[in-house]
């Protein structure tokens, strides 16, 4: 039931599974099993859960798809070894009411660290239910995840108490307020009008979609094969829509084009940008070189070109450049995906780094280190700030609130979903990109390579989109955005309160004031 609740292919909405997905598991653990049994039990269930739900990601890499499944249905259980040890020092219903804040505060913190993938946050699994998720302006997905568990727990003491026709009532009663505030909070979000002052015009913006097979992209085209598609294809739609920015996709310049060995290549490109006289913002790959005496150089977590005799490190990265010749302004991926494009903590192990798995040539980036926000002129609304996500960072809340801190009036996202072939994989990027536009409370212009090029608005809704497979381009107005929500201002509020009580929860099962 919870592989199955997460975002799959549009024509299946199976969301309302995850709402009592882990009540079968949370009833088989009421036994008095040892811990070894249960924890066989616990990893079993969320081995099946990370197979149904990543299965994809194999499309793409094999060897990092199974260690993808392996990885996440451990790092699945944690939460449930604190309810394990709460079960046996204060009960089963102890541990249940416990258990809401035990997997809040471990999604939380698993986030943060290198090795999280943090795909099967289990709020995730409603981003498409928009009706009933708008609350994620006040508390994230954290939130969403802790009202699902919090409702699974409900179910299996309803389920429970079956002779107990007074707690059974009470039950149901909290359960209907639990549905009851959400949807009616989405029903007043929605009939929301937003002041003068939060929205601050609109801009028209073009998405390029040029539907290269990545991993044939080299046998098939040069460099110069690439720019031309792109200059082709953008020239048209200049011409056509009039936007005043344009998007490429994740890695559209797959080569170090701000290199001196790359500046015919840089100034093809400012010449067309101000033949179009738009902003243009792209993915491409981008590489910085480090003195040997530098303490970056020295650290050891850094390529050597013995030919030049120099330190360098590359990064997968997006580039915004303007019509007016001003310096392009770069942003450097800060969350890389695990072995695919990083490996975890190579940076205190650079040995490490040989258990990558490539995708066609690409791995070992860089990591970057900031969210700057970028800024490009428009024909109506003067300068504006925009934030650059570049695929996967998409699934961390914190990140993309810090670019909505730092002014960014709407968000943009570049990326590659062709190598998941046909696969739901990318049905569940889209719909993950949904709640950040929720939580923040800003619109989106998702432009991929391949399936799904989307603009999403302020509620999580798609409202255009281009199909799979197809070259072509699309153009929309995006509304620009000044006001911060609550989530955006305080995004770990929810988490670190849930940290703390969980720690106090624990503290009180020891302690023995609380009997099984």
């Amino acid at each position: 039931m919870l592989g199955v609740s997460f975002p799959s292919y549009p024509f299946i909405r199976l969301e309302l599974l995850a709402w009592v997905g882990l009540v079968p598991l949370l009833l088989s653990l009421k036994q008095d099993d040892s811990f070894g049994s249960a924890y066989r039990k616990i990893w079993l269930s969320m081995f099946v859960f990370s197979v149904l739900s990543l299965w994809w990601v194999s499309l793409a890499t094999l060897p990092g798809g199974i260690l993808t499944v392996i990885a996440e249905s451990f790092f699945l259980t944690v939460p449930f070894l604190p309810f394990y040890l709460a079960m046996r020092s204060a009960g089963f219903r102890y541990a249940l009411l416990s258990l809401p804040f035990f997997w809040t505060a471990w999604e939380w913190a698993y986030m943060g660290q290198d090795l999280s993938l943090g795909w099967l946050t289990f709020g995730n699994s409603q981003a498409n239910l928009a009706g009933m998720i708008q609350y994620a302006d006040i508390t994230g997905v954290w939130g969403v995840s802790f009202w699902l568990v919090l409702f699974n727990v409900l179910v299996v003491i309803y389920w429970m108490e079956k002779d107990v026709a007074a707690v059974r009532r009470r039950v149901l009663a909290a359960a209907v307020v639990l549905i009851a505030l959400p949807y009616f909070y989405g029903r007043l979000v929605f009939g929301e009008r937003v002041s003068p002052g939060d929205l601050s015009g609109s801009v028209r913006v073009t998405l390029v979609q040029p539907n290269i097979d990545p991993f044939r992209k080299w046998e098939l085209h040069t460099g110069s094969d690439m720019m031309g598609i792109f200059y082709r294809i953008t020239g048209r739609a200049v011409f056509r829509e009039v936007p005043d920015l344009v998007i490429w996709p994740e890695t559209a310049i797959p080569f170090f084009i701000l290199d001196t060995r790359y500046s015919g290549y840089f100034q093809s490109l400012y010449m067309a940008v101000r033949e179009w006289r738009v902003a243009l913002l792209s993915g491409f790959s981008d590489i910085e070189y480090y003195h040997p005496a530098s303490e970056r150089a020295k650290s050891g977590r850094v390529k050597f070109d013995s030919t030049t005799g120099r330190h360098f490190e590359t990064f997968n990265a997006s580039l915004m450049m303007n019509a007016d010749g001003r310096k392009p302004q770069v942003y450097h991926k800060n969350r890389l995906v695990p072995f695919a494009e990083r490996v975890p903590y190579v940076d205190y192990f650079p040995w490490l780094d040989r258990f990558t798995f490539s995708l066609a040539g690409i791995s070992s980036w860089g990591r970057g280190t900031d969210t700057p926000v970028m800024k490009f002129n428009t024909r109506r609304n003067g300068t504006v700030e925009t934030a650059n996500i570049i695929c996967y960072e998409s699934i961390f809340p914190g990140l993309v609130t810090g670019f909505v801190r730092n002014g960014a009036e709407f968000l943009t996202l570049v990326t590659n979903d062709g190598w998941y072939a046909t696969s739901y994989g990318p049905y569940q990027h889209v719909a993950i990109a949904k709640l950040r536009c929720i939580e923040n409370r800003r619109a989106m212009a998702r432009c991929a390579n391949t399936g799904i090029t989307a603009f999403i608005d302020r509620y999580g809704r798609v409202y255009d989109d281009m199909p799979w497979w197809k070259e072509g381009t699309l153009t929309a107005d995006v509304p620009l955005y000044r006001d911060m929500t609550l989530y955006t201002r305080f995004p770990d509020l929810l988490p670190k309160t849930s940290v703390a009580v969980s720690v106090l929860l624990l503290v009180v099962a020891f302690s023995g004031i609380v009997r099984r």
